[in-house]
């Protein structure tokens, strides 16, 4: 749900806050009061593209805040034209706003750039409002492309040079006879080579842990006085077998120090042979093994992990007619598999739309089409991941005309009803449209009265589903809003100010009524209002 959008220094709008409830909430206002520049900052906060001239004169930069689904996203825009963006007070890009915006917030309406003409969106709608389910199709169709991807990589290259290379690399991996003990020999060899070092200091230490005057032999030394405390303190009895695990614990250690140091004295032939393993190691890393591992692996896993990559390929060359053969066999069942299974969905989906289709032809009458035609036309196309057909959504508004796909003869205002009856349909469904956020911008632009009190009565449906923004012009579709919104422009101080309020009680009946008789309306049109606002609770 949007919670609050505040806006400061953003064209006309000096500084406005707005706080949303859910259902419908409705703004109205006069032209050029300021309706579109609050939508514009619902834009910017959703990562929308900034300009400079969207600041207000005298500012130095534009500012917008919405509290989003519980998250607070924030846009700034300066004077020289640089933009920056926050979610919960971290700096995001625009194109992560936008991501995080694009699930959340849809927007309507003739300013707006309609996903509704997308083929893809119209597909999605289908199957989303019939239960289509595709998990069936795309693991088949999954496994062709897989297959597919496969024999290329078999066709490609290939020749006798690669073959040539792919031996050579197997020999070379395989003569190297790696094993899990190459892991750590890096470490060997560092010990190994500094072998004089450590056994010298090793020594050191070990002397002083257990040899003539040593700790050993001092810790020992105590044993009489504990003894002779314990005799008048029983509480020292404690303290010599404490004593004595320090003692033991000395002992274990100098031994492990002696274990350690006693493989570390190679002759010299040992120490080159763990510098030429280590020389060899790291060659074939080099050569072998790029990108980062990212601690996936230890090194003796991924060069095994290679030379198994390198004899497969070969195997697979060596053999390639009948390796081909197999995959062409395997291809043809696969592809078999997934039309079989895609023709299942496209049957479902035509089934549905059908269903869709006549749902939204009544939803369309009630919105001033009274004759208007429409229909989901599933028409063969490219297999892909979402099935075998294309969705195409068929419209004819004028009686007589053939209906043609929506993208190609609606204007922005019969694109935006038809999103309404779709989204009216959608809403009675459990599976209706995911984001919680549904904004109309004039949504009833160019229509009469009749219509905009069923546009407003549909608009109130589908916000009992989900929150619902909207804009509109007509009294009789903002009586419908849970909440109503007035924008109004004031001139102070010689500069235009913008405010928005929301209206209630007898205040909401002077907005309704200025909207359907301007300034100063007659008792007649203020007694209309009333009614207006009382008929649509």
């Amino acid at each position: 749900m949007l919670e609050t959008l505040t806006v400061k220094n953003l064209a006309v709008v000096e500084a406005a806050h707005i706080v949303f409830g859910p259902g419908l909430n409705v703004i109205t206002g006069e032209t050029g009061a300021g309706k579109s520049v609050l939508m514009g900052a619902l834009d910017l906060a959703l990562g929308a593209r900034a300009d400079a001239e969207i600041v207000r004169e005298g500012a130095k930069e534009a500012e917008v805040e919405a509290v989003l689904d519980g998250h607070t996203v924030r846009r700034t825009v300066t004077r020289e034209g640089r933009s920056r963006a926050w979610i919960d007070d971290e700096s995001v890009s625009v194109a992560e706003l936008k991501a995080f915006g694009a699930g959340l917030v849809d927007v309507n309406g003739p300013r707006a750039s309609q996903e509704l003409l997308g083929e893809s969106f119209q597909r999605e709608a289908i199957d989303s409002w019939g239960g289509i389910n595709l998990a069936a199709y795309r693991g088949a169709y999954g496994r062709l492309v897989s297959l597919r991807e496969r024999r290329e990589r078999l066709l490609a290259d290939g020749g006798e040079d690669e073959l040539d290379m792919l031996r050579f690399q197997v020999d070379e991996l395989s003569a190297a006879d790696i094993t899990a003990e190459d892991d750590d020999i890096a470490e060997r060899h560092a010990a190994a080579a500094h072998a004089g070092e450590i056994v010298e200091n090793a020594n050191a230490v070990m002397e002083t842990l257990g040899g003539e005057n040593s700790v050993a032999q001092l810790l020992a030394s105590t044993r009489p006085s504990l003894a002779a405390i314990a005799r008048h303190l029983p509480a020292a009895a404690e303290w010599s077998a404490a004593m004595d695990d320090i003692a033991a614990r000395v002992e274990d250690l100098s031994r492990t120090i002696a274990d350690a140091v006693s493989d570390l004295d190679l002759p010299e032939e040992g120490l080159e042979a763990l510098d030429s393993r280590l020389t060899l190691l790291n060659r074939l890393e080099r050569k072998y093994l790029r990108g980062a591992n990212n601690g996936v692996a230890t090194r003796s896993e991924r060069l095994l992990a290679a030379l198994e990559q390198k004899r497969t390929r070969l195997e697979e060359l060596e053999n390639r007619d009948a390796t081909l053969a197999a995959l062409e066999r395997d291809i043809a069942a696969a592809e078999a598999d997934a039309r079989k299974e895609g023709e299942k969905v496209s049957a479902a989906r035509a089934a549905a739309g059908r269903r869709f289709a006549k749902a939204v032809v009544a939803e369309l009458k009630d919105l001033g089409f009274l004759k208007a035609d429409f229909s989901v036309a599933v028409e063969p196309g490219e297999m892909g991941e979402s099935g075998l057909d294309r969705v195409v959504y068929m419209f004819g508004p004028n009686p007589g005309e053939p209906a043609r796909p929506l993208a190609d003869i609606a204007s922005s205002g019969e694109i935006a009803r038809v999103m309404l009856a779709i989204k009216t349909v959608q809403s009675s469904r459990a599976a209706g449209d995911a984001r919680p956020v549904l904004v109309f911008d004039e949504i009833d632009a160019n229509i009469g009265g009749e219509t905009g009190s069923a546009v407003g009565e549909k608009l109130r449906r589908v916000a009992a589903h989900g929150q619902v923004i909207a804009i509109t012009h007509l009294p009789q579709s903002a009586a419908w809003g849970d909440r109503h919104f007035a924008v109004s422009k004031k001139v102070s101080a010689g500069r235009t100010r913008t405010e928005i309020n929301e209206v209630k009680g007898e205040a909401r009946v002077d907005e309704l009524a200025r909207m359907m008789g301007g300034e100063g309306p007659t008792d007649a049109v203020r007694r209309h209002a009333q009614e207006l606002a009382q008929i649509s609770r």
